[in-house]
C-alpha cells in the first residue's frame, strides 16, 4: 500500500514536473518569438528608412538631371538666339552697303545722264552744221557742173560699177590665166619628177623563142621515128616547133608567151636528160607547167613585196604572175606594171595622196592582157 502511494505520488510528481518543463519551454518559445519579431521590426524599419533615403537621393539626382537639361536648353537657345541676332546684324550691314552702293550707282547714272544730254546735244547741233554745210556744197556743185544732185549721184554710182566690173574681169582673167599656168607647170614638175625618180627594166620579146642545141644530131632524135618526138611535143605544149637548116637551133613559135616558156624547158630538160620520147615529154609537160605556174605566183608576190602592196585577191595574183610572160610594144607587162605603179606612187606622194591605193591600181591596170593575148 505504501509502495503504491509512493508510486502515485512519483507519477503525480513527474506530470507536474513535465507540465512545469513544457511551461518553461513554452516561455522560452514565446520569449524567442517575442525576440525574433523585435528584430523583424527592427530590419523593417531599419530598410523602410534606407528605401527612403534611396528614394530622397533617386529624387535629388532626377531633380538634377532635369536642372541639368533645362541649363542644358537654356544655353542652346541663348546661343541660337546670339547667332540669329549676328546673322541680324550681318544682314543689316550687308543692306546698308547695298543700299550705300545704290545710291553712289544712281548718282553716277544721274552724272551720266547729264553728261550724255549734254553729248547729244553738241552732236544735234554739230548734225545740224555739217547738213547746212553740205547743202551749201551741193549747191555750189550743182551750179558748177550743171547737175542735180540725183544725176550725179547716178553718174557717179554708174562710173563706179562699170569700173569695178572692168576691174572684176581683169582679176578673173588674171586669176584663171594663173591657175592654169601653176597646174600645167606642176602637172609637168610632178611627171618629170616621178619618171626621173624610177628606170625600169625593157625586155623585148617576139613570138618565137629559140634553143640551142649541143650539136646537129641532137635535131634527128628531137623528130623521132617518123616524127612522133615532135608531134607529142607540140601536142603537149600547143605550139610549133621548127626544126630546120638553122646550125644547132630549134624555133619555138607561139602567140603565148606561157606555153612558149613551157615549151622551151621541156625541150631543154629533154636535151639535157638525155631521154626523148613521148612518154618523157608528158612527164616532164606535167612538171614544167606547175613549175610556171608557182614561179609565176613567186615572181607576182616578189613585185607585190617590192611595192608594199599586200592582201590582194589569189586570182588575181595569178592572173597578175601571167604577165611575167606577155609582152605590150616590145615591154614585159609585169615590169611595166611594176614601173607604172612606182611612178603613180611617187605622183601620189607629190601631190599628198594615198600612195598605197595608187601604186595598187596602177599595178593592176593591165590585169586583162593577162586573160587573152
Amino acid at each position: 500500500m505504501g509502495y503504491i502511494i509512493t508510486v502515485l505520488a512519483g507519477l503525480i510528481i513527474g506530470v507536474i514536473a513535465g507540465y512545469v518543463v513544457k511551461g518553461l519551454s513554452m516561455v522560452n518559445k514565446v520569449k524567442e518569438a517575442q525576440e525574433e519579431s523585435e528584430r523583424i521590426i527592427r530590419d523593417a524599419q531599419k530598410g523602410a528608412e534606407n528605401s527612403k533615403k534611396e528614394s530622397e537621393i533617386e529624387a535629388k539626382d532626377k531633380v538634377y538631371q532635369a536642372r541639368q537639361e533645362i541649363e542644358k536648353e537654356t544655353q542652346e537657345k541663348r546661343t541660337e538666339l546670339i547667332n540669329l541676332d549676328k546673322k541680324l546684324a550681318q544682314k543689316e550691314n550687308h543692306l546698308e552697303k547695298k543700299g550705300d552702293q545704290l545710291e553712289r550707282r544712281d548718282s553716277e547714272l544721274h552724272r551720266r545722264e547729264k553728261e550724255v544730254t549734254v553729248r547729244e546735244k553738241l552732236a544735234t547741233e554739230k548734225i545740224d552744221h555739217y547738213e547746212q554745210v553740205l547743202r551749201q556744197q551741193r549747191e555750189q556743185l550743182e551750179r558748177i557742173s550743171g547737175m542735180s544732185s540725183e544725176d550725179a549721184k547716178k553718174y557717179l554710182m554708174q562710173n563706179m560699177e562699170d569700173e569695178a566690173k572692168f576691174e572684176a574681169a581683169k582679176e578673173i582673167k588674171r586669176i584663171e590665166e594663173e591657175a592654169k599656168s601653176t597646174a600645167e607647170k606642176k602637172a609637168r614638175e610632178i611627171i618629170t619628177i616621178a619618171v626621173q625618180r624610177y628606170a625600169g627594166e625593157h625586155v623585148s620579146e617576139t613570138t618565137v623563142s629559140v634553143v640551142n642545141l649541143p650539136n646537129e644530131e641532137m635535131k634527128g632524135r628531137i623528130i623521132g621515128r617518123e616524127g612522133r618526138n615532135i608531134r607529142a611535143l607540140e601536142s603537149a605544149t600547143g605550139v610549133d616547133f621548127i626544126v630546120d637548116d638553122t646550125p644547132e637551133a630549134v624555133i619555138i613559135s607561139g602567140f603565148d608567151p606561157i606555153r612558149r616558156e613551157i615549151a622551151r624547158q621541156i625541150l631543154e630538160k629533154l636535151i639535157s636528160d638525155g631521154r626523148i620520147h613521148p612518154g618523157r615529154i608528158e612527164e616532164l609537160a606535167e612538171k614544167v607547167k606547175k613549175d610556171i605556174e608557182k614561179n609565176m605566183k613567186e615572181e607576182a608576190e616578189k613585185v607585190m613585196f617590192d611595192l608594199g602592196i599586200h592582201n590582194l585577191h589569189p586570182e588575181l595574183v595569178k592572173l597578175l604572175g601571167r604577165l611575167k610572160y606577155r609582152t605590150s610594144y616590145g615591154q614585159n607587162n609585169l615590169m611595166h606594171a611594176k614601173e607604172v605603179a612606182v611612178i603613180a606612187g611617187i605622183m601620189a606622194a607629190e601631190l599628198k595622196l594615198d600612195v598605197t591605193l595608187a601604186k595598187r591600181g596602177a599595178l593592176l591596170h593591165d590585169i586583162g592582157k593577162a586573160l587573152t593575148h
